[in-house]
């Protein structure tokens, strides 16, 4: 499974804990597009260039992380058949795929606990969707 992942600087910290996380599974294959620091960066930048390979089916998934992850899932879901979810428990994450097919996990990394977001990452790389009726209704998206 291809990821990508990418913050701005007040992500960094969190994306470098989750990138570590992911690299470590044999499962997963990891492209980090920066941010590379905390030195204050523009979060569009990143999400434009996430959500474009994700779209264009370089990634089968892609993490983003800001301060709140608002930002960054604002700016990714203005690209057609991106769908990044905003997260910050493991319910959300959950119901973001099964009945979402989410694409993209949006997270904040002054919201969330490292902890809890290695948890939010598996549990999101993990989950299938459901498909049915859910498909439906994702088909009146576009």
């Amino acid at each position: 499974m291809n990821i990508v992942i990418g913050s701005d600087h007040a992500g960094f910290d969190l994306k470098e804990a989750c990138r570590s996380h992911l690299v470590t599974r044999s499962e997963f294959a990891v492209k980090d597009i920066g941010v590379f620091s905390t030195d204050s960066s523009d979060y569009p930048v990143v999400a434009h260039k996430l959500s474009e390979a994700v779209a264009g089916g370089e990634y089968d998934f892609g993490i983003l992380i800001c301060g709140t992850g608002l930002g960054m899932s604002i700016v990714a879901n203005r690209r057609k058949g991106i769908r990044a979810a905003l997260c910050h428990n493991l319910y959300t994450v959950r119901m973001s795929r099964m009945h979402n097919d989410a694409n993209i996990l949006a997270m904040g990394g002054r919201v969330i606990g490292q902890g809890l977001a290695l948890e939010m990452v598996d549990l999101f790389l993990n989950t299938p969707f459901e498909g049915g009726r859910h498909r439906l209704r994702l088909d009146q998206i576009d």
